[in-house]
């Protein structure tokens, strides 16, 4: 089974969208969209995005006493 998006209002006039595991473990969580027209692009968008979008890790490495340059994987 697939995750699944949810789509909420949260009671401030905004509404989200939160992306549920299979497990029902809340993976993601949107920040306020201004109507459910707008939430609802948001998720489309990070659909088409999420599959494919690079990981840019901006971690130290270990032992480095600087911090590390951005490197994408």
């Amino acid at each position: 089974m697939a995750g699944a998006f949810e789509l909420f209002h949260d009671g401030n006039l905004s509404f989200g969208f939160r992306l549920k595991a299979p497990d029902g473990t809340v993976v993601a969580v949107s920040g306020p969209f201004p109507d459910k027209v707008s939430a609802v692009e948001g998720i489309r968008v990070v659909r088409e995005c999420a599959g494919m979008g690079l990981i840019t890790d901006l971690c130290p490495m270990p032992g480095d006493s600087h911090e590390s340059l951005a490197r994408t994987v």
